[in-house]
């Protein structure tokens, strides 16, 4: 999967918002820029409205493909004669869809784009976008987020950074022991200047290598106005590291949903409890709804310990998709990894410590052997906060 940036070049914000949509639907992420912020960052592909008025959507097409030779241009239309299809390609389309779109028929073109980006000679590598989603409050979602990012820094050796998008109740800091000067909101508040040097600024390290976005302390930000700016928030991240670790929360709010959007994969974080259960259910319709794929959506079973108040397999069915992943629950070792000062994904040879080193290092190398290396101790060394 690659994650993409399209542009809707339309006069008609219906159309702007559907074709939204059906970019956003398929197993390729795609993120939706304007076009006041598509010329500081070149869009992978632009959708080009051609249903009626065509010799202007020509001349776009035209204008774009001498500007920008390496973008993926899709032309709409309402019918596919020849005669249609044979202009377009003269003008510069890569692909040329009807409106509506059969679904099959975009995400296909999609797929084109990406593997047109993956393999243009200036094309970066790419970041890889993962965001925790609790089916409810209190789920252990920011704990799995945590820890994730912390082992997936250490694992990857590569850039690694997490974003807290909880709104006033973000606990990515105090869970990692650490103090940030700023968060998410002078990012959303500085786009106009924010490039590499100044989200530097913005950032604070662990001592794991793993940079933190630090969550908003205000209540009613990031919202929905904030939209678009999470978008390219993490559009700009993607340029900086290899992995972006999103701690979503536990509300669908406009800037997790943005995040979905966004995801390369989206982990569901339920406990075995009915209301954990009868949640996950909804979540996953209504991400359905939402447009983002189903196929980036996993399930991680956390506290899952006999005896089970569901068992898995019921789980299982009742999601009617696959546990990925069951974090088992050690109160134990989790409060004493809170007392001491030391986080879970760090804490040496300890059951749950494995968990988070085989979790992530199957999602790093997804289809390398299952086996897990003995960890290294980590007695002796300064560690910072976690919390289940």
């Amino acid at each position: 999967m690659a994650l993409l940036t399209g542009l809707i070049l339309s006069d008609d914000e219906a159309f702007r918002r559907d074709a939204a949509a059906v970019l956003r639907s398929g197993a390729t992420p795609v993120t939706i820029t304007h076009e006041r912020t598509a010329a500081d960052a070149q869009p992978d592909l632009v959708l080009v409205d051609g249903r009626h008025d065509t010799q202007a959507a020509l001349a776009s097409t035209e204008r774009l493909r001498a500007a920008a030779p390496s973008i993926s241009i899709f032309m709409v239309s309402l019918e596919a004669s020849p005669d249609a299809i044979l202009q377009a390609m003269r003008a510069g389309a890569n692909e040329f869809l009807t409106w509506p779109p059969a679904e099959g028929a975009c995400h296909e073109a999609i797929a084109r784009a990406a593997a047109r980006r993956d393999q243009s000679p200036a094309a970066r590598p790419r970041a890889t976008t993962t965001v925790f989603f609790g089916a409810k409050g209190g789920a252990g979602t920011t704990t799995i987020a945590v820890n994730s990012a912390v082992e997936m820094a250490r694992l990857s050796r590569r850039p690694t950074v997490i974003v807290d998008l909880k709104a006033g109740l973000g606990e990515v800091t105090l869970f990692l022991g650490v103090r940030s000067r700023y968060s998410l909101l002078d990012a959303l508040d500085n786009l106009h200047r924010l490039d590499g040097e100044f989200l530097k600024e913005l950032v604070v390290k662990h001592k794991s290598g793993l940079e933190i976005l630090a969550g908003s302390d205000h209540f009613d930000r990031p919202g929905a106005a904030d939209t678009g700016a999470v978008e390219e928030v993490f559009r700009l991240l993607a340029r900086q590291y290899a992995h972006i670790v999103v701690d979503a929360g536990s509300q669908l709010t406009p800037s997790a949903t943005a995040a979905l959007y966004a995801a390369d994969t989206i982990y569901l974080v339920p406990n075995p409890d009915v209301p954990s259960v009868r949640n996950a259910q909804r979540l996953l319709d209504r991400i359905g709804q939402l447009g983002a794929c189903g196929e980036r959506v996993h399930v991680l079973l956390n506290r899952a310990s006999e005896p089970y108040p569901i068992a898995p397999d019921q789980i299982e069915s009742a999601l009617g998709r696959p546990i990925e992943h069951m974090f088992r629950s050690d109160y134990r070792t989790v409060s004493a990894a809170l007392n001491s000062g030391v986080p879970l994904s760090l804490t040496g040879n300890t059951e749950i410590a494995s968990q988070f080193d085989s979790f992530i290092r199957r999602m790093l190398t997804p289809h390398a052997e299952a086996a897990v290396p003995a960890r290294r101790s980590t007695l002796g060394l300064q560690r910072l906060a976690s919390i289940w």
